[in-house]
């Protein structure tokens, strides 16, 4: 089986996130970049299958500028085979249609039988990327796994709902999401960051993929920083305690 993981290198979580004035874009140079944290799990995902077969090869695929090459090699670091970096300079600014053309046009030359994605990055947060990727490819898409089995054929996962869960499948190949719930990334070990130097990492520009170079990306007309928070308002227990917190919900709509 061969299985390609979408993963994306974004700004640390854990810092706090800026914007460029000039273009209103995320600030990625205010902030440490990872390998988003969603892709790590649906990496541990697949590397779990490659732990149990291991004629399993992984193949992960990033899109970005060059410091994205750290987040392939994190990857191979943790596990995979081999790593796809595409890298041009008009993929700057990219939105998510011309980024679900790239990676669906990248993976046509991988022939996968499973891609798996995050639900959703971190950053952009618009969670529709690996859909627009299986209606490029014409591959269902089996989105919001919690738990992923893939064997047979078909892959099976747990999908949770506002009511319960459900038991989706679908034929191979399929593309493939899962969430926060899905199995926690490894650590990469000594040996793991040691061959991680050796194995391939194939670079790829707009050109390579037969894609035209125009750029599709979203403009952002205005944007302001986030007004500091206000103190709250504080109600003294006079005996009309109650009384003025229940106008406080009205005036509010929050009643």
């Amino acid at each position: 089986m061969k299985i390609a993981v979408l993963i994306k290198q974004v700004p640390d979580t854990a810092e706090e996130r800026t914007l460029v004035p000039a273009t209103g874009w995320l600030d990625r140079a205010a902030a440490d970049s990872l390998v988003d944290e969603i892709n790590e799990r649906a990496l541990e995902t697949a590397l779990q299958v490659k732990d149990a077969d291991k004629s399993t090869e992984v193949v992960v695929l990033a899109m970005g500028p060059e410091e994205a090459a750290k987040a392939i090699r994190k990857a191979l670091s943790m596990g995979a085979d081999s790593g796809i970096h595409v890298l041009d300079g008009g993929l700057a600014g990219a939105d998510a249609r011309r980024t679900a053309a790239v990676l669906a046009a990248a993976l046509r030359g991988v022939n996968a039988d499973v891609v798996l994605a995050g639900n959703e990055s971190t950053d952009g947060r618009g969670g529709v990327v690996p859909a627009m990727v299986a209606e490029h490819l014409g591959l269902p898409l089996v989105g919001g796994l919690n738990s992923v089995e893939l064997g047979g054929g078909t892959v099976c996962g747990e999908r949770s709902s506002d009511t319960g869960s459900l038991n989706v499948s679908a034929p191979l190949p399929a593309v493939v999401t899962v969430t926060e719930r899905s199995a926690e990334a490894r650590f990469p070990n000594f040996k793991g960051i040691l061959t991680a130097k050796r194995k391939p990492v194939t670079t790829l520009s707009l050109a390579e993929l037969e894609l035209p170079a125009t750029p599709a990306r979203a403009v952002v007309l205005a944007h302001s920083e986030r007004p500091p928070r206000e103190a709250g308002r504080k109600i003294t227990d006079d005996g009309t305690a109650g009384t003025q917190l229940a106008g406080f919900l009205i005036e509010n709509r929050l009643v």
